[in-house]
């Protein structure tokens, strides 16, 4: 599978369950979210103009907007927003590549991160931003439920890991299956 295949095979509506562990206050924390993703054209605007910000060529990455509205059990607040991803893969190895995001998942800025789709079809993206480090992995146990892992390293330690399943709840249908998405658990 390639990163625009993982794009096209995430997209619909999601249920997202997510445990974090916050290393530095030995504590867990437990946050459900409904999450959109949508699949972007090369030539969608807000694709362009992510890539024009970032100054990279945008007629060689592709995009998706990722919509999420939710609640984590500290602070019972609703998180919510939006944000655009394009991933433009490396010419001489089109599994791995940048990924631009217009608002960052640990900082609330515009990014560019790296990503490496491995052999067992798992996207490893990694991000560095001025005070803090992240990396997640994300996997299709099923064409229909997604897990991501992830960690974020701050101020020269770990301060977080987190593990995430993801139910498809409709949208898009998987369209493609693979040999990692065979499994029938949906």
């Amino acid at each position: 599978m390639n990163i625009e295949e993982f794009f096209e095979l995430s997209a619909g509506k999601w249920f997202s369950h997510r445990t974090s562990h916050h290393l530095a206050f030995k504590q867990s924390e437990g946050g459900k979210s409904d999450i959109i993703i949508e699949t972007l054209p090369a030539d969608h605007p807000e694709v362009i103009k992510l890539c024009e910000q970032h100054q990279v060529e945008f007629n060689s990455g592709f995009g998706a907007r990722v919509t999420w509205n939710g609640t984590m059990e500290w602070d019972q607040e609703k998180h919510e927003g939006s944000t655009v991803l394009v991933a433009i893969p490396n010419l001489d190895n089109p599994m791995e590549g940048k990924l631009l995001r217009e608002m960052g998942y640990a900082e609330k800025t515009p990014v560019a991160g790296t990503y490496k789709m491995g052999s067992d079809d798992a996207l490893t993206l990694t991000t560095e931003y001025e005070t803090m480090w992240s990396e997640e992995r994300l996997w299709f146990a099923s064409p229909n439920l997604r897990m991501r892992v992830g960690i974020l390293k701050r101020f020269g330690g770990f301060s977080m890991a987190s593990f995430t399943s993801e139910i498809r709840m409709g949208g898009t249908p998987a369209a493609k299956t693979n040999d990692a998405a065979t499994n029938t658990t949906s």
